[in-house]
């Protein structure tokens, strides 16, 4: 009964279509503009992407920095290392770019070989005063020298602010305002204040100036992620379309099926738009894979139009069948694939969540799309000629499925053996997978801007801040000798791990008041003693009363909890472990924790425990998609031992996948961790069409197994071949994309489908007929609760039965 309800449900929809095209066609133009309206409301990430949930303890501790500091990725260094700079020209014209930059609204303040200050003691009366380090407005050459030596020489407190001692880099801190670091503000002021102005500096002094920081690289990799937007929609277009026509050799289909999946990305824009979401280097790869998976739909739908007018050559009666005939079957394959993005909307992780929502809407949407637009449209149209019917019997597709049948009559031995090899080394390789949690590892290497972060990572020890906050435990706490001393012992210890560099805090400022005391002497750079702590503390204050606010950048304003910050290169989630491991039993050695709080965050560890957090929920993100699919799959089967045949060719391609990263040496991060969701999701679809058409032909054959199998095989090879070819090339455009994160989702899925259209034509059917026994009756293959691929004519014979019985 359930089989003519679901054959008179789809009959019912066809009509409906077929009846109203006008009506449909003015709801899809009016969704269309609706959702093209809503692309205002788009906007592109401007921070790192925060892969833990917003209630987990990381994400509230920096949340507490945050409360007490501001935003800390607002710090832009620039660096020459060029001993030329010390040339009394080029000298003033690297100080003036500093002053002209300190004049931006953008700007909070710079640190700068013009801005420094020193502290100088001066008599009659006696008191301090910060005086320019710079006097004279115009230095002349030996003027500019004797800047030089004492900067190096005499001013310990500003190496790794203004200069490195390793190769006597010169530098220019430039701290953003913080309330801007998170907004387009900081891009516009990036891109069309600060890299113009920079490059004309370069071009009228000879000189390569070096740029990094947070805000300067997301700024540069955000626009790297819009620039490749349209890349991607652009060679998703052309690859799919040169492959569709290359089968179908038809203008007219193509552009058809061009103009369906266009439609859908406009959607998913539109979505986008509507729920406010960012654009992010996840939700930014959602409309090129729109394209992708939409094709498929298109050549379903397009295959079987031109296979029914090829039988009968009656236009309507196509068109009504298409729709009957591969709407259950389209719609499952939807299903299943919006049930592998869908798993991503039950994790806690923001970014996570919205990838999943956009993704698997957008998944129905194209299907709902295909089904009205191409009958529609073909409706209008004349009836296809023979000429667009040339490729339903092309020879090398015969022969291709020729091969596959062969193989499965004659190799099945051959096929388990190879299966359970690929098994075993598929184990071994997944063993040798490493974590990684680089917050750049993702960034394009060729950028100009990632070159200048190695240059940082080797003259200065790296760009990505990580932060300790201290809580005294009570007000003005932090000014205290004892505390200062302990956060000294800290400093020297982060200072011994290669992968950090120097700390700044307080303590570099209070060493710089002892020195300016002792009339600059640079061996007194150090905390004072007992008896100097009264009449030297108070002067730390002073290095930030000419506006600088560089006391308030390390101490907040109770003067409770005090700021650490150490710069990390780019190291991965599993040396960070090791650092973290080591320095913990010390640094509560250091600080007691009934007297201390101590907390470490930063941006770059909350990405580096973010991975960590998706590696773990992998395993339950994959199981659930598993479940769905295997749910959907029982419901449509009725038989448990169908679902776990129907499994194993799909789990064998993502263990092969999985010991293909171990081996090439590719490493789980949140770009990777993608893969096999997505593909399992996908890759089940030719499962679902296998099956249901092995079913089918169960029936017809009157239960004959290896009739069935060879039966369903040629008739579903051919389609499964064409979908998993544009799924194959589709997922390839990825790999042109300059983030090494995107090149490898899209290397890996591409692999991964084409493992599984293999799988399911070889491993499948010899499955099927290995275990004849056990799966070919009907008691286990029920009647389904839907009809994957209807019959009409079984439909009308049974139909025409019960009438004669009536009679």
């Amino acid at each position: 009964m359930s089989k003519f309800l679901s054959f008179e449900f789809w009959n019912t929809v066809a009509r409906t279509i077929l009846r109203n095209r006008i009506l449909i066609l003015i709801l899809i133009f009016a969704a269309t503009v609706f959702l093209a309206s809503q692309w205002k409301n788009m906007r592109f990430s401007y921070t790192e992407a925060n892969l833990l949930p917003d209630d987990d303890e990381i994400n509230l501790q920096y949340q507490e920095f945050l409360d007490k500091f501001g935003e800390e990725g607002n710090l832009i260094v620039m660096a020459v290392n060029d001993p030329s700079l010390f040339t009394p020209e080029k000298f003033k014209a690297w100080n003036e770019l500093a002053q002209e930059l300190k004049s931006y609204p953008e700007v909070d303040f710079t640190v700068s070989i013009a801005d420094l200050k020193k502290l100088e003691k001066f008599e009659d009366p006696g008191r301090f005063e910060m005086v320019p380090f710079i006097a004279e407005p115009d230095p002349d050459s030996i003027q500019v020298s004797a800047y030089r030596k004492e900067l190096v020489d005499s001013l310990p407190f500003y190496e790794g602010l203004v200069y490195s001692k390793k190769s006597n880099t010169v530098q220019s801190a430039i701290y953003l305002k913080k309330d801007i670091v998170n907004t387009e503000i900081r891009r516009d002021f990036v891109v069309e204040e600060l890299i113009p102005l920079i490059e004309k500096f370069e071009e009228e002094n000879d000189l390569n100036v070096y740029v990094s920081g947070m805000p300067y690289i997301r700024t540069l990799n955000s626009q790297n992620i819009i620039d490749e937007i349209g890349l991607f929609i652009g060679a998703a277009l052309l690859v799919t379309s040169l492959i569709f026509f290359f089968f179908f050799r038809s203008f007219r289909a193509t552009l058809i099926s061009m103009f369906t999946v266009i439609i859908g990305v406009m959607w998913a824009f539109g979505v986008l738009g509507l729920l406010h979401y960012e654009i992010t280097v996840l939700t930014a790869i959602i409309p090129p894979l729109i394209i992708v998976i939409g094709i498929p739909n298109c050549i379903f739908l397009i295959n079987k139009y031109q296979q029914e007018i090829k039988k009968h050559g009656n236009q309507a009666k196509s068109l009504q069948r298409v729709i009957t005939k591969v709407g259950n079957a389209t719609l499952m394959t939807n299903l299943t694939t919006a049930s592998g993005f869908a798993t991503f909307i039950l994790t806690e992780s923001t970014l996570l969540k919205e990838f999943g929502i956009v993704a698997s809407i957008n998944i129905i949407a194209i299907f709902v799309l295909s089904l009205l637009i191409i009958p529609i449209i073909y409706s209008y149209m004349r009836v296809p000629k023979q000429k667009h019917l040339k490729h339903l019997n092309k020879r090398w597709i015969g022969g291709f499925v020729d091969w596959m049948e062969r193989m499965v009559r004659h190799h099945r031995i051959s096929i388990f053996i190879i299966s359970i090899l690929l098994l075993i080394a598929s184990i071994i390789g997944i063993y040798t997978i490493r974590i990684s949690g680089s917050l750049l590892e993702d960034m394009p290497k060729s950028a100009g801007f990632f070159k200048d972060i190695e240059f940082f990572e080797e003259e200065f020890d790296g760009v990505m801040p990580l932060e300790i906050l201290i809580d005294t435990q009570r007000e003005k706490g932090v000014m205290k000798l004892s505390t200062l001393k302990r956060m000294e012992e800290l400093q020297q210890l982060l200072a011994e791990e290669e992968e950090l560099s120097d700390p700044l805090s307080v303590v570099n400022l209070v060493k710089y008041s002892k020195q300016a005391y002792y009339n600059g002497n640079p061996k007194y750079y150090q905390l004072p003693t007992s008896q100097e702590q009264n009449f030297i503390l108070p002067y730390a204050k002073d290095l930030g009363s000419d506006g600088t606010n560089i006391l308030n950048t390390y101490v907040d304003s109770t003067g409770q909890y005090a700021r650490m910050t150490t710069f990390m290169k780019d190291i991965g989630t599993e040396e960070m472990e090791r650092i973290e491991e080591a320095l913990w039993p010390k640094i509560k050695k250091i600080f007691p924790e009934e007297r201390y709080q101590v907390e470490m965050t930063g941006k770059a560890l909350i990405f580096q425990k973010g991975t960590n957090y998706l590696v773990k929920n992998l395993v339950i993100s994959l199981s659930l998609a598993i479940f769905l699919i295997a749910l959907l799959m029982a419901w449509m089967f009725k038989s448990w031992r169908m679902i776990v045949i129907s499994l194993v060719p799909n789990l064998l391609p993502l263990l092969v996948t999985a010991g293909m990263m171990g081996y090439l040496g590719v490493p789980i991060k949140p770009s990777t961790i993608l893969v096999f969701s997505i593909a399992f999701g996908i890759s089940v679809d030719d499962t679902i069409h296998f099956l249901a058409k092995y079913r089918q032909e169960l029936k017809a054959n009157n239960w004959k197994i290896k009739r069935s199998v060879y039966a369903a095989l040629r008739e579903t090879g051919v389609s499964m071949f064409y979908t998993s070819i544009v799924l194959f090339f589709g997922f390839s455009v990825f790999m042109i994309s300059s983030f090494g994160g995107t090149v490898a989702l899209g290397g890996l899925v591409s692999a991964t489908l084409l493992f599984a259209m293999l799988s399911n034509l070889l491993l499948l059917p010899a499955l099927l007929l290995s275990l004849e026994k056990e799966i070919a009756n009907k008691e286990v293959l029920k009647e389904p609760a839907i009809d994957i691929i209807s019959e009409e004519d079984e439909f009308l014979e049974k139909r025409r039965k019960r009438k004669t019985k009536s009679k």
